[in-house]
């Protein structure tokens, strides 16, 4: 048994109108009209599927498939939400390739002895409200939802997640977590460019690296760019410009395991002609060693501490998101493994360099990650792009392990 590739490949360029970015890219931002617009869609296609549509406190879906038992469903999914100027795969491919597994099933009169649970998270991304991969985190128990609906959007403090969830009418009444799930499968792009480059089919998702966000604010004195002498300024921007050099050289020292980057850097008052009063800038610091991670913040921050106190110039600290390595159990990843197998697929067993959804539900069930190559591994990014054979490939292996797992009697 397989999927209808059409029906899938066509539902994916249906959700890719919605916020449509250039040529094939798409800009879906979480709680937005576009985010509704797609959830709308999602939630008429699930009820039309025979799905029993629930949406919780912060607006994650789940539709369930009821099965011969009424034992915990097994899930699968992903996010609608799209990064800025994103694409059409990241996110979306996880939940229509689990609608289209709904609709195969369907379409073959076939019953599941455990039930299944179809999931769309809320606010993946994190690109507009903190943390990411917010839906699963609260879903998971992770994080307090009464804090998360408080969140305030970066770009207009006057609107919170709860706020905003309402505005679209994604404010469920079911406590996240309320439905308890079997096992999380979770059909994603590799966002990377391994499987191209040695053309295996599937990767088989072992791990998710941690991460470790965090705002930092450098306060020193805007003054004259030509009258200030050297030895008189506060340069907040020369400060940063320095931590900047530091991070960046610090993962590219031989043999580093951890990965460093400044992603976001903005003065004040962002004049040509004058020495800068504040530099606020981001920092990401990710490795699958959480040893090796915590390390890598301390020096960051013993280094930046440095450049302040040497300056004569005061910082402000913010942690962000504090997400440390996750190893998937090794019966998940088999199934992944078998199944592919089954399909006569190659498969690669690999990390995930990226935070998914899939991170966080872990620690709620047992979790794990199905990759396909991305076209010269580029992803958030309106040219991101995925072989429509991928995609086929992709959602058969996604069947074919939730149906091992699940079982049809």
């Amino acid at each position: 048994m397989k999927i209808n590739a059409q029906r899938l490949l066509e539902n994916l360029d249906r959700y890719a109108q919605i916020g449509k970015k250039g040529r094939i890219g798409v800009e879906r931002i979480a709680l937005s009209k576009e985010d509704k617009e797609a959830r709308d869609l999602l939630k008429t296609q699930m009820t039309d599927a025979g799905l029993e549509v629930h949406i919780d406190q912060l607006g994650n879906m789940i539709g369930l498939r009821k099965g011969k038992s009424e034992g915990k469903p097994v899930a699968f999914g992903s996010h609608l939400d799209t990064v800025y100027s994103g694409g059409r795969y990241d996110g979306a491919l996880g939940v229509l390739a689990g609608l289209e597994l709904i609709h195969t099933l369907n379409d073959n009169h076939i019953e599941t002895d455990k039930p299944l649970a179809l999931v769309n998270f809320t606010n993946e991304e994190g690109v507009r409200f903190a943390p990411d991969m917010m839906g699963s985190h609260v879903y998971a128990g992770k994080a307090d939802l009464s804090e998360i609906l408080k969140s305030s959007a970066y770009d207009d403090p006057n609107e919170t997640v709860g706020s905003c969830l309402k505005s679209i009418g994604y404010a469920g009444k079911m406590k996240p977590g309320a439905i308890e799930f079997d096992s999380f499968y979770e059909l994603h792009i590799e966002q990377g460019p391994v499987l191209e480059l040695e053309q295996i089919n599937i990767g088989v998702v072992e791990l998710v690296q941690g991460i470790y966000w965090t705002r930092y604010v450098i306060k020193g004195e805007a003054n004259h760019a030509g009258t200030t002498p050297l030895y008189y300024r506060k340069d907040a921007g020369f400060a940063s410009a320095k931590v900047q050099q530091f991070v960046g050289e610090y993962a590219r020292k031989r043999d580093s395991r951890v990965l460093t980057t400044v992603g976001s850097v903005k003065f004040s008052p962002g004049a040509i002609n004058i020495v800068p009063e504040s530099a606020a800038f981001t920092l990401d610091v990710r490795s699958t060693d959480e040893t090796l991670l915590k390390e890598a913040q301390k020096d960051i921050d013993a280094y930046i501490n440095d450049v302040v106190a040497s300056d004569k110039l005061l910082l402000e600290r913010e942690e962000m998101v504090r997400f440390g390595p996750v190893r998937f159990p090794l019966a998940m990843t088999d199934s992944v493994q078998h199944a592919t197998k089954s399909l006569g697929l190659t498969y690669k067993r690999m990390p995930s360099g990226a935070g998914h959804d899939a991170q966080m539900m872990a620690s709620f069930c047992p979790s794990t990650m199905i990759f396909i190559p991305s076209v010269k591994g580029i992803s958030h990014n309106v040219e991101e792009y995925s072989h429509d054979h991928d995609v086929e490939n992709g959602a058969n292996v996604l069947l074919a392990a939730v149906l091992g797992k699940s079982g049809i009697g």
